[in-house]
């Protein structure tokens, strides 16, 4: 099974990639390098957007501009700490370049040794400054870190179904705060994800005091979706723009069915309240204002 292989079965790519008819040619004269095959497969497999809201692949219009800011930082902190940086950067011979990232500014690399399609990839995570080598490629190496997430969700005990990919697409995020209402946190969380379902659970955490966070996907609608007390008892949700009229309706019937109320719905894309709670004024979640 190629690395390629083991991706897909983990994550199922979308029906329609965005930006995977992407002319990599550009890029490759930029760089002056050809690129690996099974790296530009799996991006025309997935097109733009990020697995699991952690790691990401490089598009064309990107690679060559992310390759010469990021390798300039690492060139200078060689030259004051050799040590940090064990291995050459492009153009030098063999030099890393940059193909990929994750949520912690971390980044994922070829060692450009040889052909293209024989590179080895690193892993260089920001948080403790290591180039962590993985002897294979890059969708290999996505593929195991995946299945590391899968691993960490079990060993924690998270309600996950596994792994999953995100096209990069407009969305619309908004944070409802609610009230606390009657019910205990676990039989809010049933009747949200009910009322919203089909759904893909995500994982979360709880704390020692009993704050947690809960994130699930309502799917096919492509909402993703938070329920926390960590932060303030709220629904922060993410959806596409044309789906905001369905998701006022759906979801403020979700939070009336949790036995809460509204007390504020805030777009944090565009900074304004949603029309129904324009002013501070407070929804019952049972129906829509105005």
């Amino acid at each position: 099974m190629t690395g390629l292989d083991r991706l897909l079965a983990l994550v199922p790519p979308p029906a329609s990639p965005v930006g995977a008819d992407a002319d990599w040619s550009r890029t490759e004269r930029q760089l002056g390098l050809a690129l690996p095959t099974d790296f530009t497969r799996t991006v025309r497999r997935y097109g733009d957007g990020v697995f699991c809201d952690d790691l990401y692949m490089y598009s064309p219009h990107h690679m060559a501009e992310i390759n010469l800011g990021l390798l300039a930082g690492w060139s200078d902190m060689r030259e004051q700490w050799p040590e940090e940086v064990p291995y050459p950067l492009h153009p030098e011979p063999g030099g890393l370049v940059v193909w990929g990232g994750d949520s912690a500014g971390g980044a994922l690399c070829w060692i450009t040794e040889g052909e293209p399609d024989d590179w080895e990839t690193v892993h260089w995570q920001q948080r403790d400054g290591e180039f962590t080598p993985a002897g294979c490629g890059a969708p290999e190496l996505l593929a195991r870190l995946l299945e590391r997430r899968v691993a960490e969700a079990a060993e924690n005990c998270e309600e996950f179904d596994g792994p999953w990919f995100t096209p990069l697409r407009e969305r619309v995020h908004v944070c409802l705060r609610l009230t606390e209402g009657p019910l205990p946190y676990a039989e809010r969380l049933r009747l949200l994800r009910e009322r919203l379902a089909p759904v893909q659970l995500r994982g979360g955490w709880a704390n020692p005091d009993g704050a947690r966070q809960d994130h699930f996907a309502a799917t096919p609608s492509l909402w993703e979706i938070t329920y926390e007390t960590a932060y303030g008892h709220q629904i922060r949700i993410t959806y596409p723009p044309a789906e905001e009229e369905r998701v006022r309706t759906e979801l403020l019937a979700a939070v009336g069915a949790m036995g809460c109320s509204v007390e504020s719905g805030l777009s944090l894309d565009r900074a304004t309240e949603w029309p129904e709670f324009a002013g501070g004024g407070s929804g019952t979640g049972t129906a829509a204002k105005g």
